[in-house]
């Protein structure tokens, strides 16, 4: 009924939820005078003694208990909000920093549709949680208690029997939360599942239009939505049958409480008063435990989705470094480094490379000999599982994953430009940079003349950079790695997808960065790494010749190899290696 982890992580919410069960029970307080008063009134009229000035006073009394209960009741939703809100609010920053601290890497750990689902359903199941559940649970305590107090002065018998039959409701609670942890944690399993599947079938819906599979794809969604209605269903079963148990025990229990009162009357153990008061305050002894349980069911929704959010927060993270004063005009060097993203299934077998600075250094290969894997371990996406990288002595383990960040800059062939302006994706790069600025790197990477028959700066960027070619986007993602002006770059295929006359601008402006930054290249196409100061040839995760251009021609040997292939390629499509 009351998850620890959720109370001992969010302790800044708790005084709202203490004050909202004040409220709550200022209420129960004055609800008790309230019905005091109604009692006596009801009295008098029986016993035709009420004189109008006593009515008109139980009359002005109830009218502003009624005003202060109204106050209260707005009081206490707000406060039921504020708890909440908080919660929202630190929870959302736990996940963000928690994504900081995994990196880019983050989603293969997480699936990207879970994350969203966990950051905003998630979440937002946990606002009944402590906005309504955790105060209701209190007040569901306090209110019995402070009701037997008052009606054991009128009669203790009937007082004893109504506070007796409380805590069925609560034992009834218990027994279904055990049935409930299980069903709502497989609901969320399946809820995840299906948002999983429907985020990727909607990333690859021209794919799969192309290959004519949509419908295929279409029916495993519909088994998988069939799978979610049944476990919904049998949520919504199980809630139904609860609440109804409760009921029976809540509208039983007062009752039998209204019963014994007027035997009690009948017998002369208590006045019409106090009669009409027992029966009056009796569903007042259960209307808060019947409350509870109502809120029980989402609330235990929240918990379930709780259960993979902490799972989540509790993975372990690679320590980030403390250095912070890099100097990254030094040499990186990787010194015999192996890793696998499976266990026995090494994507870079002993690596060792170095990456002079002021050079550009380039690394070519066939698709899946770990060429792009080297670049996630030089971001720091990635922990080595052997060996390590230098940059000059020290290794870069030690460095400040945010001060890292400072001095490198990653591009890659799907570079994403967000929704906005021009300007606006720029600014990514270098916050306080002037028009002038922006507008001298777009003149670099000769996309401006294009942007200046539009709105320049301003001119807006759709989702994905749709309204722009690849050669486009491509350019004004360059830009901006030129603004953000690091000492280190890393291309990776970063001219790949794009058009010829792109690629080729672009990469005649990598050439031209090299003497002032450390550059490393990851190409497939050779005809771009020609002029490499250093170009390593990798096959099967290790590398297995390093030299100039003309130094791998002469040893005749898999760069030879490649190249030889891509120019009868070349030759075909028209173009020149």
């Amino acid at each position: 009924m009351i998850n620890k982890r959720l109370i001992r992580e969010m302790k800044g919410s708790l005084a709202f939820i203490y004050k909202n069960v004040l409220m709550q029970w200022i209420m129960l307080i004055l609800n008790i005078i309230m019905m005091m008063l109604i009692a006596m009134t009801l009295e008098g009229l029986l016993r035709n003694v009420l004189v109008m000035n006593q009515m008109m006073l139980y009359l002005t009394g109830v009218i502003v208990i009624v005003a202060l209960r109204f106050m209260l009741s707005k009081k206490s939703v707000m406060y039921g909000y504020d708890a909440s809100k908080e919660v929202k609010k630190i929870l959302r920053e736990k996940i963000l920093t928690k994504l900081n601290e995994i990196g880019s890497g983050y989603h293969q750990r997480i699936a990207t549709s879970t994350l969203v689902q966990m950051c905003v359903e998630g979440i937002d199941q946990l606002e009944i949680y402590y906005g309504s559940y955790l105060s209701q649970f209190m007040y569901s305590i306090l209110a019995p208690l402070t009701l037997f107090a008052v009606l054991a002065f009128v009669n203790f018998k009937v007082a004893l029997i109504l506070f007796i039959c409380v805590p069925l409701i609560p034992i009834t609670i218990i027994l279904v939360s055990k049935l409930a942890k299980r069903l709502l944690s497989k609901y969320w399993g399946q809820y995840t599942t299906l948002g999983d599947s429907f985020l990727e079938n909607l990333e690859g819906l021209t794919t799969l239009k192309i290959y004519q599979a949509d419908g295929y794809k279409h029916e495993k969604m519909n088994e998988e939505a069939e799978k979610f209605r049944k476990v919904t269903m049998k949520v919504l079963t199980m809630q139904l049958n609860s609440i109804t148990i409760m009921d029976l025990i809540a509208y039983g229990g007062a009752g039998i409480g209204m019963m014994v009162a007027l035997f009690e009357y009948q017998s002369g153990a208590v006045s019409i008063a106090e009669c009409i008061l027992i029966i009056l305050l009796s569903a007042d002894f259960f209307i808060p435990m019947r409350t509870l349980g109502s809120l029980f069911h989402v609330a235990m929704n929240g918990i379930a989705a709780s259960d993979r959010l902490f799972c989540f927060l509790d993975e372990e993270v690679e320590e980030d470094g403390t250095i912070s004063d890099i100097k990254a005009d030094q040499s990186i060097y990787l010194d015999h480094v192996s890793f696998a993203y499976e266990k026995d299934q090494n994507v870079l077998n002993d690596i060792v490379m170095e990456i002079k600075p002021h050079q550009m250094t380039s690394i070519v290969g066939e698709s899946g000999c770990g060429k792009s894997t080297i670049s996630s371990l030089l971001m720091k996406e990635m922990k080595i599982d052997h060996g390590r990288i230098l940059v000059g002595d020290e290794d870069m383990a030690h460095f400040s994953r945010k001060a890292w960040m400072k001095k490198i800059t990653y591009l890659s062939s799907n570079a994403l430009l967000f929704k906005g302006t021009v300007r606006e994706n720029l600014l990514m790069a270098k916050k306080d940079a002037g028009d002038d600025e922006m507008i001298d790197v777009l003149k670099k990477v000769k996309i401006y003349d294009f942007l200046e028959g539009e709105q320049g700066l301003d001119t807006p960027i759709l989702e994905n950079g749709s309204n722009l070619s690849g050669g486009q986007c491509q350019r004004i993602a360059f830009a901006r790695a030129l603004l953000h002006d690091s000492e280190i770059y890393i291309f990776d295929e970063a001219t790949s997808n794009i058009d010829v006359e792109s690629e080729n601008d672009l990469m005649k402006l990598v050439e031209e960065m090299k003497d002032e930054k450390t550059i490393l290249l990851i190409s497939h196409r050779l005809m771009n790494v020609v002029k490499s100061d250093q170009i390593y040839v990798m096959e099967k995760s290790r590398i297995v010749e390093k030299g100039t251009h003309e130094e791998l021609l002469g040893q005749e040997g898999t760069y030879k190899n490649l190249w030889e292939s891509q120019k009868k390629l070349e030759a075909l499509k028209g173009r020149s290696l």
